[in-house]
């Protein structure tokens, strides 16, 4: 698994550094979230396939995993690739150049390239999922895939819910609040970190106390979506871009985790 995951950091090293070309020839920042989905979609697709030692290829079990990380990447990647080439640069990479200034292409630089370590860190649950060593589906298969597919559908109907707030011109100014928005302030990051508890969820084994590595993924993900690079940046743009609107939103709505939103005082 070692080398595998050497491949990926070397290959993911390589596609954020062009990922970096791209978007100062842009000058969109967001093209570095569609170099990242399609890079680790890419990289840990072909990762899983690989075939395990004594094998002849690929078992059944990479081929579904393979599938899911590719499903994954190419709906998330798709709809970000379409949202960056349509439209403004994202408020998270706006709010960087406004703050970094000059510096901006040259701590991009960084930014991107720390992201292909989070790659490996999530390909080792990935893996283990992948060389779950069980012959036959089980329900944990059966409720892995559930849980991947769901959180792939209500990510989708979370950007679908924003992206219809957004086109409707009676909403300039104003804060989705409406549908999963009225649950959590970021329910497309809810779903995105839902998604990667499949893999443990698939590769966990009794057996072998190393499969609890497989926990990897949701960790690294939720702390990255939580704490990182995720909801601290957007939280910090749009105060600044909707203020005292975005602040009331948030007082009544939950940042992450879903709950019942608050009744508002004004």
């Amino acid at each position: 698994m070692i080398p595998l995951l050497a491949a990926i950091l070397i290959a993911m090293l390589a596609i954020m550094g062009c990922g970096w070309f791209v978007q100062r020839a842009a000058n969109n920042g967001g093209w570095t979230d569609v170099f990242w989905t399609y890079g680790t979609g890419a990289t840990c697709a072909l990762a899983a396939l690989a075939p395990m030692a004594g094998a002849s290829g690929p078992s059944w079990r990479q081929m579904m995993i393979a599938a899911l990380v590719a499903a994954w990447s190419l709906r998330l990647g798709t709809y970000v690739a379409i949202r960056v080439a349509k439209g403004a640069e994202d408020v998270r990479y706006a709010q960087l150049r406004k703050e970094w200034g000059d510096s901006f292409p040259r701590r991009m630089v960084g930014l991107m390239l720390i992201q292909a370590p989070a790659t490996a860190l999530l390909a080792v649950s990935i893996l283990f999922a992948a060389r779950q060593p069980a012959p036959d589906f089980r329900p944990a298969d059966a409720l892995g895939l559930v849980i991947l597919l769901g959180a792939i559908l209500g990510e989708g109907m979370a950007d679908e819910q924003m992206k219809r707030f957004k086109a409707d011109p009676a909403h300039r100014g104003q804060v989705c609040d409406t549908g999963l928005w009225a649950w959590s302030r970021h329910p497309n990051y809810l779903f995105e970190f839902v998604g990667w508890i499949a893999y443990p969820v698939i590769a966990l084994n009794l057996a072998d106390p190393w499969s609890w590595l497989s926990l990897i993924a949701p960790i690294v993900m939720f702390a990255i979506l939580r704490f990182g690079t995720g909801v601290p940046p957007l939280e910090a743009a749009m105060v600044a871009s909707k203020g005292e609107a975005y602040r009331r939103y948030q007082a009544r709505v939950s940042p992450f985790l879903p709950r019942p939103p608050k009744e508002s005082n004004t």
